[in-house]
């Protein structure tokens, strides 16, 4: 049988972590776990933390040893998550000197040869949101109409 895994804090940690939870600038996550660990501090058992926040229990013990062994940097995400990006600027750089050109280019044709040229693969749908996000949305100029599309002197069907 498991000895049972429970975690003593001051009253300051437990002001703060409760303080905390109530926070707009950290993630979820971080929220859940504080809750987590102040849970454990209240005399709850792993099993009924893990009911109550839908967890698995290896993950409520997860972040109760990692509270004992780091404090508070254990409540953080750990830094370099999500999927490396696989370009770099000197590729995006190359794409919009290619969207600056007199000729115009959609994005298959130019996911096309970014793949060819420097062996970088996108899906053309992935290469226009990329390329919206740095502000390059195309080749062609952008126009302001400066005048209505309806004439002033068609009568509305509006009554005044």
């Amino acid at each position: 049988m498991r000895t049972r895994l429970k975690v003593n804090l001051t009253a300051q940690e437990d002001k703060t972590l409760l303080t905390l939870r109530t926070s707009t600038t950290v993630s979820q996550r971080v929220k859940d776990r504080a809750e987590v660990i102040r849970l454990s501090h209240q005399g709850w058992y792993v099993e009924k933390i893990a009911t109550f926040f839908e967890w698995h229990l290896q993950t409520v013990r997860e972040t109760l040893h990692r509270w004992r062994r780091k404090g508070w940097e254990g409540l953080l995400d750990k830094p370099g998550r999500g999927q490396r990006a696989r370009w770099n600027e000197a590729d995006m750089a190359d794409l919009e000197r290619c969207l600056d050109a007199p000729r115009s280019s959609n994005s298959k044709q130019l996911a096309q040869k970014l793949a060819d040229a420097r062996d970088v693969h996108f899906s053309p749908g992935h290469l226009r949101t990329v390329l919206k996000k740095r502000g390059s949305f195309g080749s062609a100029p952008v126009t302001v109409i400066k005048r209505s599309k309806t004439p002033s002197d068609v009568p509305s069907n509006k009554p005044t």
